[in-house]
């Protein structure tokens, strides 16, 4: 895939906010302690790039004079994931705040639980204003922009905010990825605005990636037909693929992960991915699992590393499924390989330890 030249990498717009999550793997209703990290679905996918030492940056807004807000930015300088965002302020007690994720690991049988209080939260306000689109994507210039389902449902003002981003980026030559995320509770009531919405940025995306559902319920695509038998989940996603690939031409990347939880601690981890007229697939291996929360962010992450160093195709995916197992490792939602030796030895199965 060829990229344009620019100062950023990669680049995604997002709401960011905080995960809180139990010590030692408790459950949420009976926890106490609680370690904090500043999170969101889109940094998480860059992070992988972040941390092997390509340029990266998040589009955003914070809240004026917010510890929470200072926290954030804080968190992603760590990271080496730079930053642009607006400040709004809070206005009162009411007002703005950014988002909390409170989500539990599980263990054995005891599945993860997830709950997301996103009520006041600034990231809602997006707009494509709060940003100099032509000094980002005209005189900087990014490799690639990633947009995600969860930033585009947030609210009618983060659609239209990825919209115009994603036109603008297009007409300057960047490539665009575009995860669809598809959350029912954030469709509700707004079924036709979304699907007009998630159409047009899919028909400008070079790179789609999601389940068959995915497809189906985001961008109203007919589901794939089992023919009397069981397929399994790759025999649909390729029929899903050939129908998107129809509809959506521009495209020249399509993926999905493959997962099957055993329990909490065990899952069977695969992926697939049609791109540029071949299929690739990584067959499901059981790996272990100490927080399954980013494992989809880290595929993604490590797919698009692989794009920018410009690698084959095959190992885009490698890359990508070590990466979302690698995530699955710790305890934060996403990955931080300190080296692209460290992510081939677990797509190897090489744990040896190293001295």
């Amino acid at each position: 895939m060829e990229l344009r030249n620019g100062k950023y990498a990669l680049m995604a717009v997002t709401s960011m906010g905080v995960r809180l999550t139990p010590e030692n793997r408790q459950p949420v209703n009976i926890s106490r302690r609680y370690e904090m990290q500043a999170t969101s679905a889109e940094s998480n996918v860059l992070n992988i790039s972040a941390s092997l030492g390509l340029p990266v940056c998040v589009l955003t807004k914070f809240v004026k004079g917010s510890p929470i807000a200072a926290f954030i930015q804080s968190e992603l300088r760590r990271r080496n994931i730079a930053y642009i965002g607006s400040e709004i302020e809070q206005d009162d007690p009411w007002g703005y705040r950014h988002q909390f994720n409170i989500a539990d690991g599980g263990y054995g049988l005891r599945a993860p639980q997830v709950t997301n209080d996103r009520a006041g939260e600034v990231g809602r306000t997006l707009c494509a204003q709060d940003f100099d689109l032509q000094q980002i994507f005209e005189k900087d210039g990014c490799k690639i922009l990633h947009l995600s389902g969860l930033i585009a449902a947030l609210s009618p003002e983060t659609g239209q905010c990825c919209l115009e981003i994603a036109r603008t980026a297009k007409k300057n030559g960047t490539r665009i990825s575009f995860d669809l995320n598809y959350r029912e509770s954030f469709w509700k009531n707004r079924k036709e605005e979304l699907k007009d919405v998630f159409h047009e940025i899919a028909s400008l995306a070079d790179i789609l990636i999601g389940n068959e559902e995915d497809f189906q319920l985001a961008l109203g695509l007919d589901g794939p037909k089992v023919n009397g038998a069981d397929m399994g989940t790759a025999g649909l996603f390729r029929q899903m693929i050939s129908r998107a690939g129809e509809a959506y031409a521009n495209a020249s990347v399509f993926a999905a992960t493959l997962r099957q939880v055993k329990n909490a601690n065990e899952h069977l981890w695969g992926a697939l991915m049609y791109a540029e007229g071949n299929w690739y697939e990584e067959e499901q291996r059981e790996i272990p699992v100490f927080d399954r929360i980013g494992g989809g962010d880290g595929f993604v992450g490590g797919m698009l590393y692989g794009i920018l160093r410009g690698w084959e195709p095959y190992q885009w995916i490698q890359f990508g499924w070590a990466t979302g197992a690698m995530a699955a490792t710790v305890a934060d939602d996403y990955a931080t390989p300190m080296s692209e030796d460290q992510v081939w030895d677990i797509y190897r199965g090489n744990a040896r330890v190293k001295r």
